[in-house]
């Protein structure tokens, strides 16, 4: 079993200073995070975070600078025994914005199987934008990086 799990992450803010977040159901529960994911065996992490956007945005992005990688243990809530890193990037597009959004928080249908993933993308108003905003430790202190940065 492998004891570490590296996530790569995008932080987009756009010309209305509104931040990009994803609301997902995952395993039952509720998790609001950037868009981003797990680093494949082979790739590098600028590469990954491309393909993520491509995947999860259906975005052609550009890192513009690297925010913060995980400097504290963070379990993983998934797999129990395996300790996140995780890697934060500030992104920008390539392209206009066309992915779809949702209006509100979780504004999809929710599945009534519990195994099912949904998700959806939303803009975060730069003035209700706070570590409240995100549900996952690494992710909070991003947040509050941010806020301090930009």
């Amino acid at each position: 079993m492998d004891l570490f799990t590296v996530r790569v992450y995008g932080i987009m803010i756009n010309e209305k200073k509104q931040v990009l977040v994803s609301d997902e159901h995952i395993r039952g529960g509720l998790y609001t995070k950037y868009p981003g994911g797990g680093l494949e065996f082979g790739e590098g992490t600028l590469e990954c975070i491309v393909r993520e956007w491509r995947e999860e945005v259906g975005q052609d992005v550009e890192v513009v600078s690297h925010l913060y990688t995980t400097d504290f243990f963070q379990m993983n809530a998934f797999r129990p025994g395996q300790q996140i890193i995780a890697i934060y990037y500030l992104v920008k597009a390539l392209s206009p914005f066309k992915a779809p959004l949702l209006g509100k928080p979780f504004g999809f249908p929710m599945p009534e199987d519990p195994s099912v993933q949904v998700e959806g993308l939303r803009w975060v108003d730069w003035e209700d934008y706070s570590a409240e905003t995100v549900t996952l430790p690494t992710d909070k202190k991003v947040t509050q990086l941010v806020k301090e940065r930009f």
